[in-house]
């Protein structure tokens, strides 16, 4: 019984190769390209055919209805019988007959003829022609063998015709010829592992036919390491690749020979509409052997993206390893999310220097643009392989501007699909050869690796980025007097997140707090006891503690949690209208100040242990006053040292910045202070406040309110005297409304003194009641008409622009803001 290894007995796939190329003398093959300016196709190079009784035309008019103009303008391959050829025009395969004029004949009885198109729809490069002398030779093994044959043309007519260009040759756009692009084809049967390859295949990886015993293994064994996996990934059951796209790899002959090759497949599925047979060509890509100037690029180009830690980075070295070498007047480097072309780079970066279409497209700091819309690149993305553009090509609106001088789309592959793609276009008239079209090649599979593994990092960075800004303020309060402005980065080394954190915390009368800090370590559990301290000084804060009861009181929290993790801190209570600031440092860096006159200094500011070391530990105070125009700086030690830089330098440099910088944008002066350095070691927090002082300081008062029965009396008489002593007569009758309300709550519902505030400033009236109670007064949700009570803060908060309470030491605030016509206020100031 013969052994039954699952191949298809058929002619075609035993003798493919030679029927394609004409080795076996007995077909005949041509490729056919577009003439310069005349709108024909003409014969660019024709292989076999040697004692054959026909011959194919020198030209075919795009115009007419021969197959082979309908193959080029529909990109469909045509298949066609003799009877079917002769209802063509200008078709025929006799001989010229000089008796006949220009040769027209009528083709043999027995002969099929397959026209296929070379390249995709946005780039036409010609038609493949196979003549085979057997009638309905081309069964559909045969026709899957052909297509990736024509594909493989494709590739290799791209590269030559380019080197061609290069050196401005125009005798034959296939240049040595297509035997130079030869190919041998195999078939692989899935389920067994066993293959049938031609003599062509063996040659190609130096096996001697004899010795093959059509194990796909075999075949393996001569692969280098490194484009194993890439193998493996198409051959294994279930890796199905994409159609048209083609694999570059290399292998190791007998003779220790690097050579490459190229690999262009297609799986068929059986019955069941499982995978189960796989036809595929391969050919010798020996355009893609680098050369030594190349390797030195590609070498520099591997080194510097080994320390690329963020897409970013990635094409940052990718833009700036290029760029020269080629020449080149733009490049972009775009991820490829979903359907989406997502740009990371773009050299140059302003849009000016770059085609309407993307300009268009800047949604934000890059365009974000759909492929949909770029056809020409979607369909290179899809064949996953390196595409030129000479100048003058006809591209859509999005490319030609690109490289009006001449074009390349890297697509970047990694993990057997692509990532991404870059973009290279030049100016001037640029002529691409086979040295630059491998130097591309090899760019594009290291890139795409590059991108896979940043955008990973780049992936728990920003994980680790999210939850340390999660837990810090999203924006900071306006404040009156001074401006405020915040940088936070975070370390680059390393994925775990800092525990660096800051806070602008607006309090009673005028005041505000400034905080920094920094928890030890860098962890999920510092990032977690950052965010507990931050909450902590927040509401001690806002509770009306002074500066150094808020410190100790945080650190005997820090004692009481499950942590040896300590704290360092600065806190800042700063009196808005008197300028003066106090000061409390517990183990962190001391405050920087920048004076009017342009000199800086580092803070004399008695200071006490980290929080979480000592339960006894003090936390002195340290006043100081501020002029209005100066600007204090409160930073961490990730700014101003690393493992190279020594706190003392560092704190000298940020002074030197300091003092050069503009105050008049506090923003831009944060900015300054973090520089340009792209490697961290440490998360770096910085908070810059620059005081101006109060404009129209506020005006105030004060009363004490006695508890009998018409204490609300005296409260609404000492208000209308006090607010027409300060010119505000259009609002006293809301003024005393609210005065009433908030007196009669804290009156009947607290024990214990009660105190009325007054307060003008700028075009508003605060109206404050301070009472001994915890407890916030709630609103109803709705009033019985029938009730008694519960209709004072409904009226409060329709009388008020704004009011809230806010908790005091030993009790609680309820406050009332009150809008004033700007005639008022600037009467009381006349007066």
């Amino acid at each position: 019984m013969a052994y039954d290894d699952g191949f298809p007995r058929t002619e075609a796939v035993q003798e493919v190769t030679a029927r394609v190329l004409g080795s076996s003398g007995a077909e005949l093959t041509a490729v056919y390209v577009p003439a310069e300016g005349d709108g024909d196709l003409q014969l660019a190079e024709m292989v076999g055919g040697s004692g054959v009784p026909y011959q194919l035309p020198t030209r075919f008019p795009l115009s007419g209805n021969s197959p082979v103009a309908t193959a080029y303008r529909t990109g469909r391959p045509q298949w066609l019988s003799a009877a079917e050829l002769a209802e063509h025009d200008g078709v025929t395969t006799t001989p010229p007959d000089p008796d006949r004029g220009n040769g027209a004949g009528r083709p043999p009885a027995e002969v099929s003829v397959g026209v296929l198109p070379l390249g995709g729809e946005a780039k036409r490069l010609g038609c493949l022609v196979v003549v085979d002398q057997a009638p309905d030779a081309f069964d559909a093994d045969h026709r899957h063998l052909l297509e990736l044959h024509a594909d493989q043309v494709a590739a290799g007519l791209e590269a030559i015709a380019a080197r061609m260009m290069a050196r401005t040759e125009r005798r034959s756009l296939l240049g040595p010829g297509l035997d130079t692009l030869r190919g041998g084809a195999f078939t692989l049967v899935l389920h067994t592992g066993r293959m049938r390859a031609d003599a062509l295949v063996l040659e190609l990886f130096g096996i001697a036919p004899q010795d093959f015993d059509r194990r796909v293994e075999t075949l393996l064994e001569r692969t280098a390491p490194d484009d194993v996996p890439a193998l493996m990934s198409i051959v294994e059951p279930g890796g199905v690749p994409a159609t048209g796209q083609q694999l570059s790899f290399r292998i190791r002959r007998p003779n220790g020979e690097l050579r490459w090759l190229s690999l262009r497949c297609r799986v068929l599925v059986g019955a069941d509409g499982m995978p189960e047979r796989m036809l595929g060509v391969v050919a010798d890509a020996s355009y893609l052997r680098p050369t030594a100037d190349e390797v030195s690029i590609v070498q520099r180009l591997s080194t510097a993206l080994a320390g690329a830690t963020t897409v970013r980075d990635v094409s940052r070295t990718v833009t700036a390893t290029l760029r020269a070498p080629l020449a080149a007047a733009r490049i972009a480097v775009a991820e490829l999310e979903a359907d989406r072309l997502v740009v990371k780079l773009m050299d140059p970066p302003e849009p000016e220097s770059w085609p309407e279409w993307w300009q268009a497209e800047w949604r934000s700091e890059w365009p974000d643009a759909s492929c949909h819309a770029l056809p020409t690149l979607e369909h290179v993305l899809r064949a996953g392989h390196v595409a030129l553009w000479p100048p003058g090509a006809e591209l859509e609106q999005g490319l030609t501007g690109i490289g009006p001088g001449g074009l390349a789309v890297l697509p970047l592959p990694a993990d057997g699909r692509v990532v991404g793609v870059c973009l290279v276009g030049w100016d001037q008239e640029h002529g691409f050869g086979p040295e630059e079209r491998s130097l591309l090649t090899a760019t594009a599979g290291l890139v795409g690796q590059a991108l896979v593994r940043a955008h990973a990092l780049d992936a728990g960075h920003e994980l680790a980025t999210m939850l340390q800004r999660s837990l810090l303020p999203r924006k900071l309060p306006e404040l009156g007097g001074a401006v405020a402005a915040v940088r936070y980065l975070p370390a680059t080394v390393g994925l775990e997140v800092g525990g660096d954190w800051y806070d602008v915390i607006p309090l009673s009368d005028g005041h505000v707090a400034l905080v920094i800090g920094d928890v030890e370590g860098h962890s999920a559990g510092a990032a977690t006891i950052m965010g507990q301290m931050r909450t902590a000084i927040r509401a001690y804060a806002v509770e009306g503690h002074p500066p150094d009861v808020v410190v100790a009181h945080a650190n005997r929290l820090l004692l009481g949690m499950e942590t040896d993790l300590f704290a360092t801190c600065c806190y800042v209570d700063l009196d808005m209208e008197e300028g003066i600031a106090w000061f409390v440092r517990a183990g962190h860096l001391p405050p920087l100040l920048r004076y009017p006159d342009g000199s800086t200094e580092e803070m004399t500011v008695e200071g006490g242990p980290p929080l979480g070391v000592a339960g006894d530990g003090e936390f002195p105070l340290t006043e100081i006053g501020l002029s209005p125009g100066t600007v204090l700086v409160l930073l961490t030690d990730g700014l101003a040292e690393s493992a190279s830089l020594p706190l003392e330098d560092g704190i000298r440099r940020v002074r030197d910045v300091l003092a050069a910088a503009d105050p008049a944008d506090a923003g831009r002066l944060a900015d300054d202070l973090l520089g340009s350095a792209k490697r961290r070691d440490d998360d770096v927090a910085v908070l810059v406040l620059r005081y101006d002082g109060m404009r129209v300081r506020p005006t105030r008062a004060r009363w004490a309110v006695w508890r009998l029965p018409d204490a609300v009396m005296h409260a609404r008489r000492f208000t209308a005297r006090t607010l027409r002593s300060w010119g505000v007569t259009e609002e006293l009758d809301v003024a005393l409304l609210v005065v009433s309300e908030l007196v009669t709550n804290a009156i009947a519902h607290t024990q214990g003194e009660v105190q009325l505030d007054l307060t003008l400033a700028a075009d508003r009236l605060r109206i404050a009641v301070n009472d001994a109670s915890p407890r916030t007064p709630v609103k109803p949700a709705s009033v019985d008409w029938e009730a008694t009570g519960g209709r004072g803060l409904l009226l409060v908060e329709a009388m008020s622009s704004s009011w809230g309470s806010v908790p005091l030491s030993g009790g609680k605030q309820v406050w009332s803001e009150i809008s004033l016509q700007p005639g008022e206020r600037i009467g009381a100031a006349d007066g």
